[in-house]
């Protein structure tokens, strides 16, 4: 289950974070996505040797926690997706599945002309749609 997304902007500023759990646990999910932050700074400035990855905008599992797994993904104009999840054991294909998703959500609202590039997301709409990809997460028949 997705308990927190986030879309953070290019220069670390939270331009959208959702929890889908009480609100006890909002703040310390909102603080394992800032701390994740470092992990994709890290993996960015420091990429591992090989070709392939190199491109690649799917950043895989930034670390796991006791109770959590957070997962990113860093787009080409630098804006950073991150998702926390309870389950321990989630396939790689549902969580790019679900960025897939998610990016095109994003795509969508800052494609509104009425968006300041950079503003948090407001968007009722772009609010919705996540919600819709959070719930069908992990269902393969969701497309």
């Amino acid at each position: 289950m997705i308990v927190c997304v986030a879309v953070v902007g290019h220069q670390n500023n939270p331009l959208y974070i959702q929890s889908f759990t009480e609100a006890d646990d909002a703040l310390k999910l909102h603080h394992i996505v800032h701390c994740s932050l470092d992990v994709v700074d890290e993996r960015v400035n420091n990429p591992r040797k090989s070709g392939p990855t190199l491109n690649e905008t799917f950043l895989g599992l930034l670390y796991p926690t006791e109770n959590y797994k957070v997962y990113g993904y860093l787009t080409n104009t630098k804006v950073k997706f991150i998702m926390v999840t309870t389950d321990l054991d989630v396939r790689d294909a549902d969580v790019r599945n679900f960025f897939r998703r998610f990016h095109a959500a994003y795509v969508d609202a800052v494609s509104n002309p009425f968006h300041v590039p950079g503003k948090k997301i407001t968007s009722k709409t772009f609010a919705e749609s996540v919600s819709t990809i959070v719930k069908s997460f992990g269902f393969s028949s969701a497309i």
